[in-house]
């Protein structure tokens, strides 16, 4: 088992800018690769931005120069660092893990092929 708490979260004017953490416990280490989702009201949860081991990152078009992911392996952290945010870029804000096995494992975009989630963090954008 895996725990996820993700903190960060919160109302925020179109382009400010916020960051996400989320801390995990248990089932960590280089085979897990960790991600952020986001959920809308009314809509499906979708890939937000992920980090493997070796620290190569992956973005939704959307978010891409705007998002940055990272990860202190040491202390089994991810962040979510977001500028520049849009009223469409508010959502409740999971973080995720799974494990690939491989530090350098490209991960899945698909919510339902990851395995342990955190409760989530809303983040409001105002316009």
């Amino acid at each position: 088992q895996a725990q996820l708490v993700e903190s960060g979260g919160g109302l925020v004017q179109s382009g400010d800018s916020l960051r996400l953490s989320c801390a995990a416990s248990g089932r960590t280490g280089s085979g897990y690769v960790m991600g952020w989702f986001r959920q809308a009201p009314g809509k499906g949860r979708e890939f937000v931005a992920a980090i493997n081991w070796a620290g190569s990152t992956y973005y939704r078009d959307s978010v891409e120069g705007r998002f940055t992911v990272s990860r202190d392996n040491a202390k089994n952290t991810v962040d979510l660092q977001m500028n520049n945010l849009r009223p469409e870029d508010a959502a409740v804000y999971y973080c995720a893990t799974t494990f690939y096995g491989s530090m350098r494992a490209i991960p899945s975009r698909d919510p339902e092929t990851w395995r342990y989630w955190g409760q989530g963090t809303l983040v409001t954008v105002s316009s």
